[in-house]
């Protein structure tokens, strides 16, 4: 046994049937047996060979391959056909039903004929069911489709210029929202997403997973913080000392008085306060080693900012003097005298 796909005429699906060494070759036609019945298709892919333990998931089997008397009778089912809507659409009219007919379709061995409509609601056919009995003489469905269906089955050209995708190749049809054509910053005119249907044009899912994709990959790198390079950082000085006009400031030498010099400590003076302040530790708990230690930290810190207040002194002299005229010199006019 083999397995060959098949498109049927209404609707245009594809299914997979079984083939018992039938020899069939791409776009050609042939007589297959659904579950409606006996049908016209239209091979999609040979034949290929399938193992036994997967015939039971496939139970449609092909018939035969056409034949010149099938080839009229299936001309002459599409002048029924014509006919059967013609038929539908007087009795829709004397009902008064809101229902709008699609088309029509008859199975190959003509015992059954299904009407496809579209309505907004639900519809009360028992009498045209009836009606339509007693003229074709033949079993009567009535299939309620969507207006996605209804363009699958009729057919048309998108506004890309080309055959709409669900008549040609698209299958099932997939969800579509809002949300897709705001990703991929379309206009959101429905006059312009919007497809023969009148509904979101299919092709806004094909490529909305990479704008998803892409979306998210820009959000992780925002997310990341910015690293910036040493040598990019500008270093301010912590000292800046502002250029003052000598025309607006008079400056007298004044001597500056140098700060006394703390005494050096020396290694028995460091000695004997370590061991005096042993007893009086003990009462606090410390260790001597801790107290010399923030001893030696506080002396650190006061040297530190004795140097700090001369340097600032010795810049602030030595600018002052280039600045300023020297006043040790002698005066001619008192010299005379």
């Amino acid at each position: 046994m083999e397995l060959v796909r098949v498109r049927l005429r209404k609707p245009r699906r594809v299914y997979t049937f079984q083939s018992d060494n039938i020899p069939l070759q791409r776009d050609e036609f042939c007589i297959v047996e659904s579950d409606r019945g006996v049908e016209w298709g239209t091979c999609i892919l040979p034949p290929e060979p399938c193992p036994d333990e997967m015939l039971d998931r496939y139970p449609m089997h092909i018939l035969r391959s056409i034949t010149e008397d099938d080839m009229a009778d299936f001309n002459q089912i599409l002048k029924d056909e014509a006919e059967a809507y013609k038929v539908c659409q007087e009795k829709i009219r004397l009902h008064e039903l809101p229902m709008k007919l699609v088309d029509v379709e008859y199975t190959f061995d003509k015992k059954k004929v299904v009407f496809y409509f579209t309505a907004e609601d639900r519809v009360d056919f028992r009498e045209l069911v009836r009606d339509l009995a007693h003229d074709l003489r033949t079993r009567i469905e009535l299939r309620h489709i969507q207006v996605r269906d209804e363009a699958k089955m009729v057919g048309g050209i998108g506004s890309c210029g080309r055959e709409l995708c669900c008549t040609t190749w698209l299958n099932d049809f997939m969800p579509i929202s809002m949300r897709m054509a705001k990703r991929q910053n379309l206009s959101l005119n429905p006059s312009k997403i919007s497809g023969q249907c009148g509904r979101l044009l299919c092709c806004l899912s094909y490529e909305n997973d990479q704008y998803e994709t892409a979306k998210q990959r820009a959000n992780r790198m925002q997310a990341k913080p910015d690293e910036q390079d040493d040598d990019n950082l500008d270093v301010v000085p912590q000292d800046i000392e502002e250029d003052i006009p000598v025309s607006k400031v008079v400056v007298d030498k004044v001597p500056v008085e140098k700060a006394p010099a703390k005494p050096a400590v020396k290694a028995t003076q460091i000695a004997s306060s370590n061991e005096t302040g042993s007893e009086t530790n003990r009462e606090t708990g410390k260790e001597p080693s801790e107290i010399t230690q923030s001893s030696a930290d506080t002396t650190a810190s006061e040297s530190k900012k004795t140097q700090g207040g001369k340097s600032r002194r010795r810049r602030l002299k030595r600018k002052l003097n280039k600045r300023t005229p020297d006043s040790n010199q002698p005066d001619d006019s008192k010299g005379g005298a």
